[in-house]
């Protein structure tokens, strides 16, 4: 004979951070609608260290609540909060709270314990339902009210093609599930009243074979899709690794974070802590970009507090152009590279109107700086790799990531040649006739200087010249007051050179070489008893 139960549905609440007890009043937000429907009570129930100030009591261990997330439990829809007590709760596990709570569940006989559908949440459910040997329902979008007064969940299947309906059989006692915490955050009344309930749980059976070892909160870091500002998802639609790449190219040219519907994660495209959707993990980010991916309620039940969304998709009838705030009907790998081109191009264009534009010093160097680090750190560059890039110093790019120094033009003409952008797709007109009239005023500058000797005449206007230099014996090459954006080569035809660039020293014997940036300082100086002669080839921008 199985036993009554009350008409009470109780919801646990997992206290181990902010994050995973938001997704706790998710779930009592979505038993209060069933409660309404039902006319069940809404108890949530947690466990934790005794005598902790988690809660404000009387001497009747009830009354009205007065803590913090008391108050929003409450307000979600909680008519009761049950706190549990003990000190060995202060680790929390599934098997020790499983154990702590299957008697509690086998006296108070609740119709129904839920569970946040979270790592921990599964775990705890299944363990406290195999001790009550109870149903659980796994996996639940979302609960409704059955026929004859029973509860039926409705669940993903068949890869998200279709929800189904399952419910507990008749007579079946205390019902279990795991529920989907997001697709509704519920109406907050901050009047409501409600009671606190506390209770010291004594006699729990020691776990043999589990001992935990050590225990350490995941640090947040800068890959964290959860919670990343810009996101960019790809699903089975791209057909392969290869055009999965192209998901990677575009979350980096958009600064964001790449993630995963679960076909890519299984065919290892992508790594498995990349999954979104209730088998994975949530999102919420103000930018949801996401391509190939059909909109099965499996993965778009992870996305659904993001912000603006677009779809990228082939099948003008894909089930995620009903979710999202923009849609492009085209196929993806042909598409991806015109949009990652064409944002790469616009980013370049913002960096040029930092350095180029007439803002006030300080501002135009710390918003440059900060878009600099970011650029960097997205296309998955260290400091070491981006200077060697652009022909500067680590700390030269330290130095403009912090705004202690206000780059060349040089630099940022460099910087898109490593972006993978060509300057003259973005630059303005007028841009481009001031390079073009430095690189005339260089050509002019060389050709008067007594020791350059033009080989391509005519070229003021070219971006390729030649010019053979002369040195004289044990001297210091007599420079010219230019510097240009560009590149140089040096091959010394005769004698012998020291070449200084910047503060390292080489030295050139005939038939040798080096490549450098021009705006790099140099200098030149003959080290033979005879003429040193160079040919400098030079490419300006």
């Amino acid at each position: 004979m199985v036993k009554a139960t009350t008409n009470d549905i109780w919801v646990f609440g997992d206290l181990r951070n902010r994050h995973l007890l938001d997704l706790s009043l998710k779930v009592v937000a979505k038993a209060a609608g069933l409660a309404g429907k039902t006319g069940d009570r809404v108890v949530m129930f947690s466990l934790s260290p005794a005598g902790t100030d988690l809660l404000t009591v009387s001497e009747d261990e009830a009354c009205a609540i007065q803590g913090t997330f008391e108050e929003e439990a409450i307000a979600r829809g909680a008519n009761v909060i049950y706190l549990f007590e003990n000190e060995r709760f202060s680790t929390p596990t599934p098997h020790l709270f499983a154990d702590a709570l299957a008697p509690v569940f086998k006296k108070q006989c609740p119709r129904l314990v839920l569970f946040p559908l979270t790592d921990f949440g599964r775990d705890l459910a299944a363990r406290t339902a195999a001790a009550a040997r109870a149903g659980l329902i796994a996996d639940c979008l979302a609960l409704r009210p059955g026929e004859d007064g029973s509860v039926v969940g409705l669940c993903p299947a068949w890869g998200g093609e279709i929800l189904a309906e399952i419910t507990y059989a008749p007579g079946h006692g205390t019902g279990f599930a795991t529920v989907q915490p997001h697709g509704e955050s519920g109406e907050k009344d901050t009047m409501r009243s409600g009671q606190i309930k506390r209770e010291v749980l004594t006699d729990i059976p020691e776990a043999k074979g589990i001992r935990l070892v050590s225990s350490r909160p995941v640090p947040t870091t800068a890959d964290d899709i959860e919670s990343a500002h810009t996101v960019v998802v790809g699903g089975a639609g791209l057909g392969s690794m290869e055009n999965f790449g192209q998901v990677r190219q575009l979350a980096a040219a958009v600064t964001g974070q790449v993630a995963a519907t679960r076909p890519p994660v299984l065919n290892h495209w992508i790594a498995e802590d990349r999954l979104i959707g209730q088998t994975g993990k949530t999102v919420s980010p103000n930018l949801l970009i996401s391509i190939g991916t059909s909109g099965a309620v499996q993965y778009t039940a992870g996305i659904m507090a993001s912000g603006t969304i677009v779809a990228i998709n082939r099948d003008p009838a894909a089930p995620i152009f009903r979710l999202a705030d923009i849609g492009v009907i085209a196929d993806a790998p042909t598409f991806l590279p015109m949009l990652i081109s064409r944002i790469r191009q616009a980013v370049m264009r913002r960096l040029a109107d930092d350095i180029c534009t007439d803002m006030p010093v300080q501002l135009k160097k710390s918003s440059f700086g900060e878009k600099i680090r970011t650029l960097r750190e997205a296309q998955g560059w260290s400091q070491e790799q981006l200077a060697e890039t652009t022909g500067q110093t680590p700390e030269f790019i330290a130095g403009v990531e912090s705004g202690d120094i206000s780059p060349p033009v040089a630099f940022f003409l460099r910087l898109s040649g490593a972006y993978g952008v060509d300057p003259g797709t973005f630059l303005r007109e007028e841009e481009k006739e001031r390079f073009r009239d430095q690189r005339t005023q260089a050509y002019v500058n060389r050709t008067r200087n007594y020791s350059y000797e033009t080989l391509t005449s005519g070229a003021e206007h070219d971006h390729l010249r030649a010019f053979m230099v002369t040195i004289e014996p044990h001297h210091d090459h007599k420079p010219v007051a230019y510097k240009h954006e560009g590149e140089e080569f040096i091959f010394v035809m005769e004698g012998e050179m020291e070449f200084t660039l910047g503060s390292r020293v080489h030295t050139l014997k005939k038939g040798e070489s080096i490549h450098f940036h021009s705006n790099t300082p140099h200098k030149l100086k003959s080290l033979s008893a005879e003429m040193t002669r160079c040919l400098v080839i030079l490419y300006t921008i």
